[in-house]
Order: C-alpha cells, then sequence, then structure tokens
C-alpha cells in the first residue's frame, strides 16, 4: 500500500503546484495623468458620458472623447504613454494584465493594450520591446499598428485618410489582405495612398511638424509618468 499513497502524494503535490503557477488575468484601468479642457468617456450602450478625471476608471470597452482645445495625457499600460489631442475619439478594446499565479513570485507575467482610433490625433510612447512583458496595438478602420521595438509614434485619423508618422524606432502597420510594412524613424505613412512604400517626412511639412511636436510631448509625457511614480504609496 505504500507505493499507492506515494503515488497519491505525489500527483496531489504536483496539481497543486501547477495551480498556484496559473497566471492569473484581470482587467486594468488606464491611469489618467493629466485632463485639459472637456473630455467625456462612456460605453456604447451609455445614454450620456461623463468628464474625465485623474480618478477615473476608464477600462476596456471604454470611449474616450476630447473635445475642441483639450488635450488628455494617460498611461495606457506599463510602457506604453499616449497623449490624445483635441477634437479625437479612441475606443479602449483591450486592457489586461497577467501575473505570474505563485504568490511567492508576484511577477508581471504580461500586459497588453488594444485601442482604436475613431478620429483625431494621438502620440504614443511605447518603451515595453525590451522586456517583452507588453503588447499594444492601435488601429484605425483600414490600418493596424504594431510597435516593433521602443518607439514613439502619431496615429492620424480623418474621415478619409489615415497617417502614421514614426519619430524614433519601428512601427508595422498591416492592413487587411496585405503583408505588414515597416515604418522607420523619419519616415511617414498614408492610407489610402498611391505609395506603397513610407515617405521621408523631410519631404512633408506636416509630418516634419508632427516629429516636432511628438518629441516635445515625449518629454511631457515622460515627466508626467515619473511624477505619477513618485506618488505612489509603496
Amino acid at each position: 500500500m505504500r507505493f499507492p499513497a506515494i503515488a497519491f502524494l505525489v500527483a496531489l503535490c504536483c496539481e497543486l503546484i501547477n495551480g498556484c503557477s496559473e497566471d492569473i488575468t484581470r482587467r486594468t484601468a488606464v491611469t489618467v495623468f493629466s485632463v485639459k479642457g472637456d473630455v467625456m468617456f462612456g460605453t456604447a450602450d451609455q445614454k450620456s458620458f461623463q468628464p474625465v478625471t485623474r480618478e477615473s476608471r476608464v477600462q476596456d470597452g471604454s470611449i474616450v472623447r476630447t473635445s475642441d482645445g483639450a488635450l488628455l495625457d494617460l498611461g495606457l499600460i506599463g510602457g506604453a504613454l499616449a497623449q490624445m489631442s483635441s477634437n479625437s475619439e479612441i475606443k479602449i478594446e483591450e486592457l489586461k494584465i497577467s501575473k505570474d499565479g505563485n504568490q511567492t513570485r508576484g511577477g508581471v507575467r504580461s500586459r497588453s493594450a488594444r485601442i482604436r482610433l475613431s478620429r483625431g490625433k494621438i502620440i504614443i510612447l511605447f518603451t515595453g520591446g525590451a522586456s517583452n512583458t507588453s503588447q499594444f496595438a492601435i488601429s484605425t478602420p483600414p490600418v493596424t499598428v504594431m510597435p516593433d521595438s521602443d518607439c514613439l509614434f502619431l496615429v492620424q485619423r480623418d474621415d478619409r485618410n489615415t497617417r502614421v508618422t514614426c519619430v524614433r524606432g519601428k512601427v508595422d502597420a498591416a492592413t487587411a489582405g496585405q503583408p505588414p510594412i515597416a515604418i522607420g524613424a523619419g519616415y511617414f505613412q498614408r492610407w489610402p495612398s498611391t505609395r506603397p512604400e513610407p515617405v521621408a517626412a523631410t519631404e512633408d511639412a506636416a509630418a516634419q511638424m508632427d516629429i516636432m511636436d511628438s518629441l516635445e510631448i515625449e518629454d511631457e509625457l515622460l515627466d508626467l509618468d515619473a511624477g505619477w511614480r513618485n506618488r505612489r504609496p509603496f
């Protein structure tokens, strides 16, 4: 009888160990760094939206809208910071974090964020490429953009066009039925376009302005993120 009992105990221990080490995935919320002007959020099935404040719980499924002259600085996940420009709208399609189920470790396995830009402009600073724990994607009706490395980039959408400008690093942009294209630092691409390859920003005055604005906003986002981390309780 000794061997069946030992086998049972071994199997039980293995089951407990595996159960404790399973990932725990939960929804999370954006970190609102600063709000300027009228910024509202809600869901598609809500009859009314409410103002965004630094205490707002903006999660996946939320639609965020900035009015004329408004700005919103936020942290989507660790390693992904953003500024929404005025007259913009995004939908947060996914925002979650996975942690090691082993309570003695408590480490973050992965963070993921996926947003959709319906109109306007958003600047993204992504610094999660080195750790491989952060995954981020932003889409518009024709294209989905994903960072290929630590990068700074801008996505702009109006009624007819989508424009992606890469300021630092590299992003991959994919449209339906087409292989993704890589957009490197100092280049942009527009959809629809008759030019299949990214265009140098030096050929376009608007792209040059986007790059200068993005670099300035990058510093603002880093300062806001650092200030928020310093205020966090230990």
